[in-house]
C-alpha cells in the first residue's frame, strides 16, 4: 500500500508573499526612477532651450542672462569673491539670519498658536491686533527694523521671524482647534492636568499643523533675510543681488539665486526628515505611501 504525503501551502503562500513585495519594490525604484528621469528631462529642456534661444537672439542675453554665463558668473563668485567680502561669508549671513528669524518665529508661533487656540478669550481679545499686523505689508516693516535698528543683522533677522510667525501661528491655532474634543474629555477625567493636556494630548494632535507649516516657514524666513538686506545692508546675499542689479549683471543675480535654491531645498530636506522622525507614530496618509524621495 502507498502513501502520498500532503505539500504543505505555507512554502506557497511564503513565495506568493516574498513576490508580491520584490513587485512592489521594483515598482517603487521604477516610479522612482521616472519621476527622476522627468526631473532631469524638464531642467534639461528648460536649460538647453534658454541657452538655445539666447544664442540665436531670440531672448536678449542682456536681460535674462545666458546659462553658460550664469555659470561662470558663480565660479567667478566663490572663487573671487564680491566686494562685501567672500562669497561663502555672504552665504553664510544669510543663511544666519534665516536660522535664527525662522527658529525665533517658529517657537513664538507655536506658542502664540497653542495658547490663543485652547482660551477663546485671549484669541478674541489679541486676534483683531494679531490681523492689522498681519495685515501690514512686510517691506514697510523691514524698513522700520532698519530705521530703529540699524543695517546690521537684527533686523533681517526679525523680519524673518515675522514672516514665519504668522505661517506658524495660524496653522498651530487651527490645529488646536481642531483636536478631537471626546479625547480632550478623557484625558480631563482621567486626572490629566492642564499643562499634561498640552504636552501629551493638544500638542501632538497639533504636530501635524505645525511641521506642516515648517515647510513653507524656512523659504519665507530667506525672504525676509533677503528683503532686509535689499533694503539696507553690509553683507549678505540680497544685497550681492542688488549690486547685480544696480550693475546690469543678470547672471549674477541668477547665480545668486541659484545658490538660495540650493538652500532653501537642504532645508526642505532637513524638514522632511525632521517630520518624518516626530510623526513616525502616525500613519502614512495614501499620497505619501508612495512619495519616498
Amino acid at each position: 500500500m502507498s502513501t502520498t504525503s500532503a505539500v504543505s501551502p505555507t512554502p506557497v503562500e511564503g513565495g506568493t508573499q516574498l513576490s508580491a513585495g520584490a513587485a512592489a519594490k521594483r515598482a517603487r525604484r521604477r516610479r522612482v526612477a521616472l519621476v527622476w528621469a522627468g526631473r532631469v528631462g524638464l531642467a534639461a529642456l528648460v536649460i538647453g532651450g534658454w541657452q538655445a534661444f539666447t544664442t540665436w537672439g531670440i531672448v536678449d542675453p542682456f536681460f535674462f542672462g545666458q546659462p553658460s554665463g550664469i555659470a561662470g558668473r558663480l565660479a567667478e563668485l566663490f572663487r573671487d569673491g564680491t566686494e562685501f567680502g567672500s562669497f561663502y561669508a555672504n552665504i553664510w549671513t544669510t543663511i544666519q539670519e534665516a536660522l535664527v528669524g525662522f527658529a525665533l518665529g517658529a517657537v513664538t508661533g507655536v506658542v502664540f498658536g497653542v495658547a490663543l487656540g485652547q482660551s477663546r478669550f485671549l484669541a478674541d481679545v489679541l486676534g483683531p491686533y494679531i490681523k492689522m499686523v498681519n495685515a501690514i505689508p512686510r517691506i514697510v516693516l523691514g524698513s522700520i527694523f532698519i530705521v530703529a535698528f540699524g543695517i546690521g543683522v537684527l533686523p533681517k533677522i526679525l523680519l524673518a521671524a515675522v514672516l514665519v510667525f504668522f505661517i506658524v501661528f495660524f496653522n498651530a491655532f487651527q490645529g488646536v482647534r481642531e483636536v478631537d474634543r471626546n479625547i480632550l474629555a478623557n484625558a480631563r477625567v482621567l486626572g490629566a492636568s492642564p499643562s499634561q493636556i498640552v504636552r501629551h494630548v493638544t500638542v501632538p494632535s497639533a504636530l501635524t499643523w505645525i511641521i506642516a507649516s515648517l515647510h513653507s516657514a524656512f523659504g519665507f524666513a530667506i525672504v525676509g533675510a533677503l528683503v532686509g538686506e535689499v533694503l539696507g545692508a553690509q553683507s549678505g546675499l540680497g544685497l550681492v543681488i542688488k549690486t547685480a542689479q544696480n550693475n546690469f549683471d543678470p547672471n549674477g543675480v541668477f547665480a545668486t539665486m541659484l545658490v538660495i535654491s540650493v538652500i532653501v531645498l537642504g532645508a526642505e530636506w532637513v524638514i522632511g526628515k525632521l517630520e518624518h522622525r516626530l510623526l513616525a507614530w502616525r500613519p502614512p496618509a495614501p499620497s505619501e505611501a508612495s512619495n519616498a524621495l
